[in-house]
């Protein structure tokens, strides 16, 4: 049964503080077997690469070569994929870009009063490392996101390693790579991938900064790169915050919180809402339709253990349980969200509406 806080309770800030803290694991231990993993890829190279992937995704090679995404494998993957799905592909990818465009940074140069020449110039990393996650799924999005901005800023080099289990990639995530242009793809995954990308290997050129999401292995060995090779961030498991109010239709917000659920059994959804009736019918939602997802045994697991409902009086005065949570995603399902926004200083991204 999952977890229903009311702020109301005389427990609440126990339970709210619980609630922060039970995702915490075992850090020292992840640590350490990342750490041997690491030695191996630095003391045997692509051997080490070829054993560890046949450990950890069931993918049997025999050379380095049999890790490489063939030209064909490329163009095999842009064949099966639905004509409305590369549609819907490729007008993500526009997207992103038109919003990175505008990120853009300009050279700047002046003189001071002093007749000294001061300024700014801006080049592009010379080359880069994506991690797109896939061990147990694909995230084309993911790739989409850290790979549109390397090539708006003009990155020459642009490798992408993903976990190819019984030598499997996701169609969408070999497709994007297509229509993004990036040809050097390895099937690799976990912290041996982030470990080839910072050392370099025989086969592998090392880069100049890794970006992209994993599981705790791929955190702890970036985490253990890090003044090695430039690293996006240290991140954790997937997270999203639902503010709603009772005018939302219960199977959309239920959607939106699994979208999250299911990424990793240590995800977090949690719903913040002041009506209990919503409230349960959410629930009964999310029951609904945790048995018809594909990855329903992680989603399940993630709502079981992580999963919340709080239920607030005052909705406007949730935004201090929002700053205290920080999510990773944050969804607010009012009538004035941009009220809300205005109080908001912890989050990633913010979703504004019903």
């Amino acid at each position: 049964m999952v977890k229903i806080l009311n702020t109301t309770d005389t427990s609440f800030k126990k339970d709210f503080e619980n609630l922060l803290q039970k995702r915490n694991q075992d850090d020292q231990k992840i640590d350490k077997k990342v750490a041997k993993i690491i030695d191996d890829v630095k003391r045997r190279s692509d051997s080490a690469l070829i054993d560890l992937t046949k450990k950890y995704d069931n993918l049997d090679v025999k050379v380095i070569n049999d890790l490489v995404v063939t030209k064909k494998e490329l163009e095999l993957s842009v064949k099966t994929v639905k004509d409305k799905t590369k549609k819907s592909l490729k007008r993500a990818i526009a997207r992103v870009k038109s919003y990175h465009q505008k990120q853009m940074p300009s050279n700047s140069m002046y003189k001071d009063k002093e007749g000294i020449t001061l300024g700014g110039l801006w080049n592009p990393i010379q080359s880069v490392g994506l991690y797109v996650p896939g061990g147990t799924a694909g995230y084309p999005s993911s790739l989409i996101m850290n790979a549109v901005p390397a090539v708006v800023a003009g990155v020459e080099r642009i490798v992408v390693t993903v976990p190819a289990t019984y030598g499997k990639i996701n169609s969408l995530v070999l497709a994007c790579c297509k229509f993004l242009g990036i040809s050097e793809i390895y099937k690799i995954g976990g912290a041996q991938a982030i470990a080839a990308l910072a050392l370099g290997t025989n086969k592998i050129d090392k880069v100049d900064k890794i970006f992209g999401p994993g599981n705790a292995y791929v955190a702890s060995a970036k985490k253990q790169f890090f003044g090695t090779v430039g690293i996006d961030m240290i991140a954790g498991p997937s997270e999203i915050l639902v503010i709603a109010d009772s005018k939302n239709n219960p199977d959309h917000i239920a959607i939106d919180l699994l979208s999250q659920a299911e990424h990793d059994e240590l995800a977090q959804a949690i719903l913040v809402t002041d009506d209990n009736s919503f409230a349960d019918s959410v629930i009964i939602s999310i029951e609904k339709y945790l048995d018809t997802l594909e990855r329903k045994k992680i989603a399940k697991s993630s709502w079981k253990n992580f999963g919340a409902v709080i239920i607030c009086q005052n909705l406007f005065k949730s935004i201090d349980l929002v700053n205290k949570i920080a999510p990773e995603h944050l969804e607010i399902a009012v009538d004035q969200p941009k009220k809300f926004l205005k109080k908001i200083k912890n989050a990633g991204a913010i979703f504004l509406g019903r």
